[in-house]
């Protein structure tokens, strides 16, 4: 999972002709409302091209931020109000702390043990100490690659189990997202919470 890699799938592809693609980040942009309020800082992580940043300005979120590891990805954010960092996920180091993590669909691309530790890492080193991380991925039975790598399927559950004793599980479940294409694709989530924070921090 290389920079070059994916920027050749945002520069030879519509970002509307990926798999992972929505018209609409419902399920997304559920959660988030459901665990953050909107002075809360974000940090979508492998967020693309994805219009979930957008929607949350939309519902008043005016600390965004999306990294992302192809610079041709970030250029769909060019002249809004959105913070975009070019970096892989692996090795970021920000200097900052954010309230709310939200990964849909690139930790399962994490399929090595280091690949793993260093993903656990920085959500770990970014996340403040009351934050809430969401890690969406595909579930023990969605496909077992995508973009023509492997994936760690079943791995938000993973990290639920991997992440330590200052996280606790708030929820969890699937959800199923339809390709471009109509394909089907079994997702799995996890909203974990770090010690201190409040399970319900939107009434």
């Amino acid at each position: 999972m290389t920079s070059d890699y994916w920027d050749g799938i945002y520069r030879t592809k519509d970002r509307t002709d990926v798999s992972w693609y929505e018209s609409e980040p419902r399920h997304s942009q559920s959660l988030i409302r459901q665990y953050a309020v909107s002075s809360m800082s974000v940090v979508d992580v492998g967020g693309g091209a994805s219009d979930l940043a957008v929607a949350l300005l939309a519902d008043g979120f005016d600390d965004v931020t999306v990294v992302d590891i192809s610079p041709s990805a970030i250029e769909y954010f060019s002249g809004l109000p959105i913070k975009t960092v070019v970096a892989d996920v692996r090795e970021w180091l920000p200097g900052r702390h954010f309230d709310l993590w939200h990964d849909r669909a690139v930790g399962h691309f994490m399929t090595s043990p280091d690949d793993q530790s260093r993903y656990v890492g920085t959500l770990r080193r970014v996340l403040s100490p009351v934050g809430v991380a969401i890690i969406e991925g595909f579930a023990a039975d969605g496909p077992e690659s995508c973009s023509g790598l492997p994936v760690h399927r079943g791995f938000p559950t993973w990290v639920s189990e991997a992440i330590g004793d200052d996280f606790r599980m708030a929820a969890a479940g699937t959800y199923e997202h339809l390709t471009p294409w109509s394909s089907s694709q079994n997702f799995e989530w996890v909203v974990l919470v770090r010690q201190g924070a409040d399970d319900t921090i939107r009434p």
